[in-house]
């Protein structure tokens, strides 16, 4: 009878000491893990967010570098339903949320941020929604580099529409 008990713990105590090998070879693997992830850097991927910011509408356009590869795309009018509503920081963020998933899913992890009033004749402040799409973009987890306002201003330019005596209204 002594023996059977004593195997029983010898067996409890292989048993005890394999599930400690176990453990220590799951964490090894952890523990080598980590030190790769921290080793090797992520690889940086860049883009080029170019926003069009109107009091009408905002358009956001994510771009690789050269501009020539559209990432993704992302409106005020997609998001709202109201026409009125195209134009408000709110359509604008949603756009942005939309914007930054998709280049997150595409493994975009630094971007340049463009901003684009209409310019020219019209208006050369960005509308209300250019700075919640920075805002979002910023706290979306995508690294900013740059922003820049690219809009375009005239230097020397054809006659103002209006007339001579302005819009009558």
């Amino acid at each position: 009878m002594a023996k059977k008990g004593s195997s029983k713990a010898a067996k409890a105590q292989e048993a005890e000491s394999q599930t400690k090998k176990k453990e220590k070879e799951n964490v090894s693997y952890e523990a080598k893990a980590m030190e790769e992830a921290k080793t090797k850097p992520k690889p940086e991927r860049w883009a080029v967010a170019h926003v069009y910011s109107s009091k009408n509408d905002t358009i956001i356009t994510l771009t690789d570098l050269s501009g020539s590869e559209t990432i993704a795309v992302g409106s005020g009018g997609m998001m709202v339903n109201a026409d009125s509503q195209e134009g408000s920081p709110y359509a604008a963020m949603q756009a942005a949320y939309k914007v930054a998933a998709e280049a997150k899913e595409k493994g975009i992890t630094n971007i340049n941020i463009e901003i684009r009033a209409p310019g020219g004749h019209g208006s050369k402040t960005p509308g209300h929604g250019a700075q919640a799409v920075v805002r979002v973009l910023a706290r979306s987890g995508l690294r900013v580099n740059r922003i820049e306002d690219v809009t375009p201003i005239p230097t020397d330019t054809t006659r103002r529409p209006g007339g001579k005596r302005g819009r009558r209204v």
